[in-house]
């Protein structure tokens, strides 16, 4: 795989051209997929995501944006269920946009959290209710199987039940690979003595986590793919990058002629060759210029600069999962 480190000269392609091939590529189960993939999260509205009275998205929009990310070579797509707004679902989105689905697409969806049809969250679903959060997810696919589900949890409790009723639904076919979403270090161990984990989703990016830094490297060492999610809007979360940004995020991106998003999704793969990319957006620009993150490659001063901010902790003293 290309080394994310690499310098080259900025590139005079503009960013429709360049496809996701350009980030290198990691094989996630037993499907090599481009390592810049997509996130569905801001798909189903406009606006802050995950909220009970949001604005739903133009439908012919949303499904232009997934049928152009699929042409541009994202073949990993992260969904949920819970991913709604009123009239809109991004599971239903996909399923129209991208069905029949081609066979070197993966789709990462994750169970756990719930919400009811006004959008108000549920309780997180125990090990029985899980099922059922599957099969929904199943159901609004159209699949008879998903490729990845990952267990989102909150808190430093056990997992062995819910994880042991995931790994249940993986042995009778439902689920074909299983990762792990918003956990602490100790969980990873807990979920490999039970079953295979093929990828792990944390919050992390510049100045977000740098005491999981150490995690990060692990579990490229167990040969388990690390998917940041909010890797661009960072504190921003579900309501996205507030437009504010660090010097030295603007310096590298004047330097390099890119912007300031493309410059934390460049400095995010650059963490490991495991590591994967899902910035998500409902805009065909943003689309584009995300994707071609994936071709831009930070000069050594630049990734000095932006590791010394990283460790600083910029963005919040956020040391574990909430």
């Amino acid at each position: 795989m290309t080394s994310q480190t690499e310098h080259t000269a900025h590139t005079t392609q503009t960013a429709h051209t360049i496809t996701a091939a350009a980030s290198g590529t990691w094989t996630l189960g037993d499907v090599t997929i481009n390592r810049m993939g997509f996130g569905a999260m801001r798909l189903p509205q406009t606006g802050e995501a995950l909220v009970q009275h949001a604005v739903p998205r133009d439908r012919d929009e949303a499904i232009g944006v997934l049928c152009r990310a699929v042409e541009l070579g994202v073949n990993h797509i992260d969904t949920a269920a819970f991913y709604f707004s009123p009239l809109r679902s991004a599971n239903e989105l996909i399923n129209r946009a991208l069905a029949p689905y081609p066979d070197d697409l993966v789709i990462a969806t994750k169970v756990g959290p719930g919400r009811g049809p006004s959008g108000a969250w549920l309780p997180h679903a125990t090990p029985e209710q899980l099922r059922g959060q599957v099969e929904e997810n199943l159901r609004q696919l159209g699949r008879d199987h998903l490729d990845v589900v990952n267990l989102r949890i909150v808190g430093a409790d056990s997992i062995a039940e819910r994880f042991g009723a995931l790994a249940e639904l993986r042995q009778a076919g439902l689920i074909r690979h299983l990762g792990l979403s918003n956990i602490h270090p100790h969980h990873l161990a807990e979920a490999l003595a039970i079953a295979p984990v093929v990828c792990v989703q944390n919050r992390y990016g510049i100045g977000i986590r740098p005491d999981h830094d150490a995690f990060v490297r692990s579990c490229g060492e167990q040969g388990i793919a690390f998917v940041p999610f909010y890797a661009i809007a960072g504190t921003g979360r579900e309501a996205g990058a507030s437009g504010a940004e660090h010097e030295e995020v603007l310096a590298v991106a004047r330097a390099h002629g890119v912007s300031p998003a493309q410059v934390r999704l460049a400095w995010t793969l650059s963490r490991g060759a495991h590591v994967l990319a899902i910035p998500g957006t409902g805009d065909l620009g943003h689309l584009a210029d995300n994707v071609a993150a994936g071709a831009l490659r930070l000069s050594e001063d630049a990734l000095a600069a932006l590791d010394a901010l990283h460790r600083r902790g910029v963005q919040e003293g956020d040391p574990g999962a909430q």
